[in-house]
């Protein structure tokens, strides 16, 4: 410190006397006039002599140093190859010292000295302004590892230097420095798209860091208005082989919104000599990157499939960002199909082809047919039930590997984002729109606002219909005012369903059940007939010829578990054969006229 002191008083006390002595000509066209005033002449030439080589020789080799540093970090790939190469045993990069003289002989062909110099200075001040800038940016980010030894720093004082840089520049050269500016803004755009990993890490990322948490920490809860309600995502993954078309669905469903993707792997930790969780991350992010998602991933280990899903739906997010809909894949019979080539997660072209051979190698294969599934159907069941009791929206989805997202979005002909609000297992219900149907209008209505569904898709609500025309064209009139009032924009059909309540009515009959009674939960699938629900799955598919996706109302499951499976089968019956289907069942208000 003291000899910084001392040398800087020297330079500052000779500029003074310099100024107030000599004339700005002969500063400008007398480089040795120093000579001419100084008690004995010949120590100005040593002095300079002695001060450009030591000057000279020092920038050299540091300058061929940070050449060696920007090839090994593979910074502007193949360009800088040779100077990798060109490093001696004891490690002397000569190809990056010769680099750098031809680079100072480039510029000593300039001529002259009062051209070189300012270039020279401005870049000279230019890193020192970045090196300010990057002090500060750490100090501003709360860096825990960034302790400066300088006792009177902080993100005030970078400031100031980064000032003083920046004007001194202009001061010497405006063209010069304005050219520098944009060389140095091109190089810090080029590195930070061109390089995504570096051992040296990046400093935005701990920005970032601390700007999220601080406004995290401002998203309260306690705020929330129905107003800016948005689909808060955690789809849970068995196996993202098989599920790569309905992870990028759900990144369209979301709308700007929260994203997880959740996994459980089964077991205890006593099982493992690490945390096999912790292992399968890379991988789990990897997809994410490959498939261009905008989602976080949670992976969780627990002793059942049940256990792990509660562990995620009570801790996914954080703060204010927490899900609220919950996305679970069909429970059905069918096989697992491969969705990685279909969605472009291409194989590893070779063994050494890291890119890839984390995900191909540590995923699992699909279950085989005929193997057992990890969750029972009750247990399948309980789990939809814990989905409500903790206060989650929920969206059961089947069919979502024929789903052709890129031929939807491509495809010049129209197709349709279909809506069914009503509770087929509770039929008497028709045309009341409950708390879950608006939920499911809002959802494909949020779908229908992504642009590329916006402009290849038409969203249309579908209205049974009964004998009465008066009563349904009353009934329509109103939806229409409804979705008019909620700023849905879409096409109102209706279907003439009286032949198919007559089935399910028959049923009641023939079981001496009174229609015109309450019915509790347990017994509305009991009072559901088989011919009733094949009768409404014609119903359905006669409408979707050109149907992208399907959005139909979820009955809830009855209390009683020996009930469970009949449940099951009634929804895989209802949904056979559909075009890629979500059964959504909403308990959050999520939309108000009160705008």
């Amino acid at each position: 410190m003291a000899a910084c002191i001392f040398t800087g008083i020297i330079y500052a006390v000779l500029s003074v006397l310099i100024s107030y002595t000599c004339s700005k000509d002969l500063l400008l066209y007398d480089y040795g006039f120093l000579q001419d005033i100084n008690v004995v002449p010949p120590l100005v030439a040593v002095g300079v002599l002695a001060a450009t080589l030591s000057a000279s020789l020092s920038t050299l080799i540091g300058a061929s140093r940070v050449l060696i540093a920007l090839a090994r970090d593979q910074l502007f790939g193949i360009l800088l190859y040779p100077v990798e190469w060109g490093v001696t045993r004891s490690g002397n990069p000569w190809v990056a010292v010769l680099i750098s003289w031809f680079l100072v002989q480039c510029v000593l062909l300039l001529g002259q000295l009062n051209t070189i110099a300012p270039l020279v200075t401005i870049f000279f001040l230019l890193s020192y302004a970045a090196t300010n800038l990057a002090c500060m940016a750490l100090d501003i980010a709360s860096a825990p590892n960034f302790r400066p030894s300088f006792h009177f720093f902080s993100w005030h004082s970078a400031l100031l230097g980064i000032l003083g840089c920046l004007t001194m520049m202009f001061l010497t050269n405006a063209i010069f420095a304005s050219i520098s500016l944009v060389v140095f803004l091109a190089l810090f755009i080029y590195i930070y798209l061109r390089v995504p990993e570096s051992e040296w890490g990046y400093v935005t990322q701990a920005l970032i860091f601390h700007q999220v948490r601080k406004y995290l920490l401002k998203l309260d809860t306690r705020k929330d208005h129905v107003k800016f309600w948005r689909p808060q995502m955690l789809l849970l993954i068995s196996n993202p082989r098989s599920g790569c078309q309905l992870i990028r669905f759900v990144n369209d469903m979301k709308k700007s919104g929260l994203f997880v993707l959740g996994h459980v792997k089964t077991g205890t930790l006593d099982e493992f000599p690490t945390d096999p969780v912790q292992e399968e991350i890379p991988a789990w992010l990897k997809l994410v990157d490959t498939l261009h998602v905008k989602a976080f991933t949670e992976l969780t280990l627990a002793t059942t499939v049940r256990e792990g899903v509660q562990h995620l739906m009570r801790l996914a997010g954080l703060g204010g960002m927490k899900p609220n809909t919950v996305v679970l894949g069909f429970y059905d019979d069918d096989p697992p199909e491969d969705t990685f080539i279909k969605c472009g997660v291409n194989r590893p072209q070779s063994p050494t082809d890291d890119e890839d051979v984390d995900i191909f190698n540590q995923f699992p294969p699909l279950r085989e047919p005929g193997y057992d599934k990890l969750v029972s159907p009750i247990e399948y069941v309980k789990i939809m039930t814990d989905c409500i009791r903790l206060q989650k929206n929920i969206c059961l989805t089947r069919y979502f590997y024929e789903l052709d997202r890129d031929k939807i979005t491509r495809n010049g002909e129209p197709s349709y984002i279909d809506v069914w609000p009503v509770n087929f297992f509770k039929p008497e219900t028709v045309g009341y729109l409950d708390t879950a149907c608006i939920f499911l209008l809002q959802v494909a209505c949020v779908l229908h606002m992504v642009p590329a569904w916006k402009k290849q898709t038409k969203l249309r609500v579908f209205l049974c219909s009964e004998l009465d025309e008066v009563a349904n064209t009353n009934r329509k009139e109103k939806l229409g005012r409804f979705l008019k009032e909620l700023r849905i924009k879409a096409e109102i059909i209706s279907v003439p369903w009286q032949n198919v309540i007559t089935l399910n009515t028959q049923n009641m009959v023939e079981s001496g059940i009174d229609e015109d009674l309450p019915t509790s939960p347990t017994s509305l699938i009991t009072n559901v007939s088989e011919n009733y629900i094949h009768a409404l799955n014609r119903l359905v598919k006669s409408y979707t010829q050109k149907t992208a996706v399907l959005f139909c109302y979820l009955p809830l499951p009855s209390a009683d578990e020996r009930e469970h499976e009949q449940y099951l089968q009634l929804l895989d019956m209802l949904t056979a054969a559909f075009p890629p289907t979500v059964l959504v069942h909403g308990i959050q208000e999520v939309t108000t006229l009160a705008l």
